[in-house]
């Protein structure tokens, strides 16, 4: 059974090529393009990646990852941040995001990260890791 893939962005465009990409490489996708439209979604069905924009017309997707990240029910959940505007460590440190991709991204990167995040490569925690490792 394909890895289940929820992407919310509310740009069309890139949601739907985001979408393309993502059952091209073989990954079951579902999508949302409102902070609404996924919490109703996810109550649902738990993915094991979630592709989350930041700016949404009704949410920010620092404070979405932020709860789910402190929620019993979704703490496992893996989270990509997508963002145009937000720095990556500090997206990383404030949402403790697995991973980010900055805004335009190439597709095969995009790819890669989701690849890296689902195999357990945790971008936050290794970084986290490093900085206790140095003190």
């Amino acid at each position: 059974m394909a890895e289940l893939i929820h992407v919310v962005e509310d740009d069309e465009d890139i949601r739907f090529i985001v979408e393309y990409v993502l059952v091209e490489a073989g990954y079951e996708v579902v999508t949302s393009g409102t902070a609404k439209d996924f919490y109703e979604k996810v109550a649902v069905q738990h993915p094991e990646l979630i592709l989350l924009d930041v700016k949404l017309p009704d949410g920010n997707g620092i404070n979405i990852c932020r709860d789910l990240k402190t929620n019993k029910k979704t703490d496992h959940i893996a989270i990509i941040i997508m963002s145009a505007h937000a720095a990556e460590r500090a997206v990383l440190e404030e949402a403790c995001a697995n991973g980010f991709i900055s805004k335009p991204f190439d597709l095969d990167d995009m790819l890669n990260s989701v690849k890296r995040v689902l195999n357990g490569h945790d971008d936050y925690q290794q970084k986290q890791t490093r900085k206790n490792s140095n003190n």
